[in-house]
């Protein structure tokens, strides 16, 4: 039977260790390092004890000899960029991840991506220093330059979004081009004839795929179709509201929104507000959420889910997958959009 922790003797001069805490609680080395890695396989009432040991231990553990001894820095980061079209993207993404890496030993750290830099500072300065064993990023390129030097230089990673280069890498992504068909058939189906989308800006592969979409279906059923030429997915949502007014108030405003986001959607409906439109009646919205809010918004509008928690986690376990050796062409996932149409 392993001691209580509160029979143990006191922090000793020297610097704990694994050692350390496993002859303190009779539990093998192994155990107690994955105990301390809150890995679910370990009985709870162990992790509690060898956690409880460790506090009062003092054990840290030291990743300095760790990454001397095994080359690995048990860190995965991830490039994210806090400005985006779901609100509650980076918790979700976080907890996706976090998900995935419990019971791994690997964290995760968080460095800002911001579009309008230079994106391939930071990933020159992990790679040159090494701070960790793998990347993640999002808002993906075509030929995104990261993507060009993680594969020559053989570090591993995973996209949020493809590119166009035909050397295979790991990615997760969203069919953006089932969503956009599937909105227009759904506005289409409401009696809507002069549809409108907002776009994210053009070096985004996602882009590609949300216009093809949205262009082909609108072309395949006859109807006038148009994409907003002032402002993209990034604009601020003042900006996005004030260029959906604009066109609001024109002799031939559109009457179906296709809204790439959240923010999209609620821009698209205040300036539908404030032009004295009603939403279902004057025009309808299609919009794709990651969050529960169009749930708390009347009058409800059709809305397609895109779960980026789903998405943080599938990363995270290809990223594993790649650290353990496996092919990049076997590690990619495309979700299929879910589609919540309301009735009537």
């Amino acid at each position: 039977m392993p001691p209580s922790p509160d029979s143990l003797p006191d922090v000793k001069a020297r610097k704990p260790t694994l050692r350390t805490v496993a002859d303190a609680t009779g539990f093998a080395v192994t155990t107690v390092s994955r105990a301390l890695s809150d890995d679910p396989r370990i009985a709870k009432s162990t992790r509690e004890t060898v956690a409880a040991a460790a506090r009062k231990l003092g054990y840290v553990p030291d990743r300095a000899a760790r990454r001397l001894r095994t080359g690995r820095t048990q860190v995965l980061t991830v490039l994210l960029n806090a400005e985006h079209e779901f609100l509650g993207f980076t918790a979700e993404l976080l907890n996706g991840l976090s998900d995935a890496l419990r019971g791994t030993g690997y964290s995760v750290t968080i460095v800002a991506d911001r579009i309008g830099e230079d994106r391939m500072e930071v990933v020159d300065t992990i790679l040159r220093n090494r701070l960790a064993d793998a990347l993640f990023f999002t808002r993906t390129e075509a030929f995104d330059p990261r993507v060009r030097l993680l594969m020559e230089t053989g570090f591993p990673f995973v996209s949020h979004g493809r590119t166009e280069f035909t050397t295979p890498h790991p990615w997760v992504d969203f069919d953006n081009t089932a969503f956009a068909r599937a909105a227009v058939e759904r506005l289409i189906a409401r009696g809507r004839t002069r549809l409108s989308l907002i776009l994210p800006e053009d070096r985004f592969t996602f882009t590609q795929h949300l216009r093809y979409g949205f262009v082909s279906a609108c072309r395949e059923a006859g109807i006038a179709h148009e994409i907003e030429p002032r402002v993209t997915l990034d604009s601020p949502a003042a900006e996005i509201a004030e260029a959906v007014r604009r066109r609001r108030r024109s002799a031939d405003p559109p009457d179906g929104y296709v809204c790439v986001g959240e923010v999209a959607a609620l821009s698209t409906l205040s300036a539908l507000a404030d032009t004295g439109g009603r939403p279902g009646v004057d025009a309808d919205l299609v919009a794709k959420r990651a969050s529960p809010i169009f749930d708390m918004i009347r009058p409800r509008i059709d809305t397609v889910f895109e779960d980026i928690r789903a998405t943080g986690s599938t990363m995270a376990e290809l990223a594993l997958r790649r650290l353990d050796g496996e092919d990049p062409a076997a590690l990619t996932r495309l979700f299929s959009p879910s589609c919540d149409w309301q009735q009537g």
